[in-house]
């Protein structure tokens, strides 16, 4: 009996015979099968590694050196922290820089960041009525910084403190209407330093550079009194390295 030809298959039916083996084994069989052999040299670009096709498994440890990875593109996001070594320390800033005091309604120092003394507070050097340099003294505050202070600035400030009714009327919140209604909150100060023939200082020891004034008024410029006068802050900026 004579047999059939068979008959050689198709391009197509070989190319459809090949997918479905494949299909059929998973994706193992590509992977057993595909190394570095058949990968073209080169031919793996970061983008590839960016859209996840590769990951951190498929690369054999201790393969990628620096020659593959593109200079200036690693971040210190790309490192585990602690894996990047410090640079060196700065240089340390000028010690005791922004020295600050409170000082009470009687002149007396009640914190400080250190360094502070009072040496005179609402001194009365002169009777009231006498235009002398010693009755300019009685509404002001002599502080000793503890240092030459001509390389610094010098500032103050008042501090409100509305649990005590200066003027009687029972209100301390400031929300009093009218002129100077709320003596708690209002006030002018100034200060310097001491220096003489610029800002003359007349109480004993305090005509130098290691002294500052401040001057505490009413709202309207008058000299406080000791019912009317409040805390405030004082505080020193810039170079204090040379406070000993």
């Amino acid at each position: 009996m004579r047999l059939p030809a068979l008959r050689r298959p198709s391009p197509s039916m070989a190319v459809s015979v090949m997918a479905l083996v494949v299909a059929s084994t998973g994706t193992s069989y590509a992977t057993g099968l595909i190394g570095s052999g058949d990968i073209k040299n080169n031919s793996i670009q970061s983008q590839d590694i960016k859209n996840r096709t590769i990951q951190g498994k498929d690369i054999k440890n201790g393969t990628i050196g620096g020659k593959q990875v593109k200079d200036g593109s690693l971040r210190a996001r790309d490192f585990k922290a602690g894996q990047l070594p410090a640079g060196p320390a700065g240089p340390a800033g000028p010690a005791g820089v922004g020295r600050w005091a409170l000082v009470d309604a009687t002149g007396a120092i009640v914190a400080q960041s250190g360094g502070f003394t009072v040496t005179a507070a609402y001194p009365t050097l002169a009777p009231a009525g006498a235009d002398t340099t010693g009755l300019r003294a009685n509404g002001n505050v002599y502080i000793n910084a503890g240092e030459n202070l001509a390389n610094n600035g010098v500032l103050a400030v008042v501090a409100l403190q509305n649990t005590v009714d200066q003027n009687g009327d029972g209100i301390t919140n400031g929300r009093a209407l009218g002129e100077d209604a709320n003596p708690e909150f209002s006030g002018e100060i100034s200060a310097a330093m001491c220096q003489p023939n610029v800002v003359n200082c007349a109480p004993p020891g305090t005509g130098n550079t290691n002294h500052l004034v401040v001057s505490p008024r009413n709202s309207d410029g008058s000299v406080t009194t000791p019912d009317t006068r409040k805390r405030f802050y004082v505080v020193v900026t810039g170079d204090s390295s040379d406070r000993g």
